[in-house]
């Protein structure tokens, strides 16, 4: 009974086995194309991945090349602005050069002081015993000459004391905005904060918003009062911090390092240029001393240059060309950065 058990259960585990293989063999073919139609599907997805990822690629790209190209058409924009800003400064009128100089003195005011100079100089002039032909030259110097003169030097000065304190300002503004104040408020910090001529600068901004223009345009017209380059790249900095977008503290920050490195390299340049400012000092005065000497020691020898007609034309032309050296040597020193 037992042998007929296990012939039986061998039987039944070898028609099982048959079994299995007949439907292996059978669904072999089926499974193995259910494999490939997997790989495929996956191989798809992977592309599909892939192609997505390619594309939002080329997206990014696209999207930055669009704003580095705004960028660019923005700074080639303002810079075609800025320079005609710089042409109309160094040839301003009149009128904008006191308000440049920061002389709150009217056109028609300006005009009678300049011709009280030029009679106070022609009257002192001619008191002095000076020849009558001199007196109109005199006139015309001090009429024309001594009051543009002074406004230049005044508009000189307050340039220099605007760049003096231009980058504090700014480190001001970016540590407000750091702190998260808006631009506006960090303005007004230095419209009633900072010292001259910044206040009255940054105070300009502020009068412009209130009435209506916008930041970047009131920061554009900085450089109409303060001809000086810092002016016009810290509106061209709000300008594209405007129309790109971007960290503006950051932005500030730099331009204030920047106007700082060039404020050292005057400072070096002017340092390196003593020397032949020096040699050029005594250059220059020396006819004058010798001179002097000369006159000290025997009058006689050199007074037929001021009593006859050849020794004026003499002290003519050599005024003239010491004149031209002067301007020449003073073109040599003089170093734009």
């Amino acid at each position: 009974m037992f042998g007929i058990d296990g012939a039986t259960l061998g039987f039944a585990a070898l028609a099982a086995l048959a079994a299995g293989a007949v439907a292996y063999a059978f669904l072999f073919n089926r499974m193995a194309a259910e494999k490939k139609v997997e790989k495929r599907l996956e191989t798809v997805r992977r592309a599909e991945t892939d192609r997505a990822g390619i594309k939002a690629s080329r997206d990014r790209l696209a999207e930055a090349a669009k704003r580095r190209k705004s960028v660019q058409d923005t700074l080639k924009d303002l810079e075609e602005k800025q320079k005609l800003r710089d042409r109309s400064s160094k040839k301003a009128p009149l009128k904008v050069q006191l308000r440049q100089a920061g002389l709150q003195v009217s056109l028609e005011r300006f005009y009678v002081y300049s011709v009280g100079c030029g009679m106070a100089v022609a009257l002192l002039v001619f008191l002095a015993g000076a020849p009558l032909i001199a007196v109109p030259g005199a006139l015309a110097a001090g009429g024309l000459g001594l009051p543009r003169w002074f406004v230049a030097f005044k508009r000189s000065r307050r340039v220099t004391a605007f760049l003096e304190e231009f980058p504090n300002a700014l480190d001001i503004i970016v540590r407000a905005v750091r702190s998260g104040l808006p631009l506006n408020d960090g303005i007004r910090l230095i419209a009633s904060e900072s010292p001259e001529p910044v206040r009255s600068e940054f105070r300009r901004i502020v009068e412009a918003q209130q009435l209506g223009l916008s930041i970047p345009d009131a920061t554009m017209r900085m450089s109409e009062t303060m001809p000086c380059p810092e002016a016009g790249f810290f509106g061209i900095v709000i300008q594209i911090q405007q129309q790109a977008g971007g960290n503006l503290s950051e932005a500030l920050g730099n331009l204030s390092r920047v106007l700082r490195d060039r404020k050292k390299m005057k400072a070096k340049v002017q340092a390196l240029s003593m020397e032949a400012k020096a040699s050029a000092a005594i250059i220059g005065s020396l006819p004058i001393i010798v001179a002097v000497l000369v006159y000290l020691s025997s009058p006689s020898y050199i007074m037929p240059l001021f009593t006859t007609s050849t020794g004026h034309l003499i002290l003519g032309v050599s005024a003239v060309w010491m004149t031209i050296g002067i301007f020449v040597m003073r073109g040599m020193m003089n170093f734009e950065v």
